[in-house]
């Protein structure tokens, strides 16, 4: 680990676009503000392994269902596909009327 001492108003640069800036210190506790670009996550640690775990249980979760999905039976050949909406069909397209063509 590298460890550099800063002061109030000093900056550290990481990479070519981000950049970490000493705020503030008061007592033990330090404001510190990073520069990054919008695509760079950044979170505190604890929120940072929180977010590690719910993914971790997502994936896991995910997984669970395909492996549910996989044991699930093929239904029999010419059965309806009942994945689809029964009933919802395009409405027809109105026929214009051609030129010359009068309500009478």
């Amino acid at each position: 680990m590298l460890v550099l001492s800063r002061r109030p108003g000093e900056s550290i640069v990481i990479g070519n676009d981000i950049v970490v800036t000493i705020l503030d210190v008061r007592g033990d506790q330090i404001r510190v503000g990073i520069a990054a670009p919008r695509d760079v996550q950044v979170h505190r640690e604890e929120v940072f392994r929180q977010l590690e775990a719910e993914n971790a249980a997502a994936q896991g979760s995910a997984a669970r269902a395909r492996q549910l999905v996989a044991r699930m039976p093929n239904p029999p050949r010419g059965a309806p596909n009942r994945a689809r909406p029964v009933g919802l069909s395009p409405k027809p397209e109105r026929a214009e009327p051609a030129e010359g063509d009068t309500d009478a």
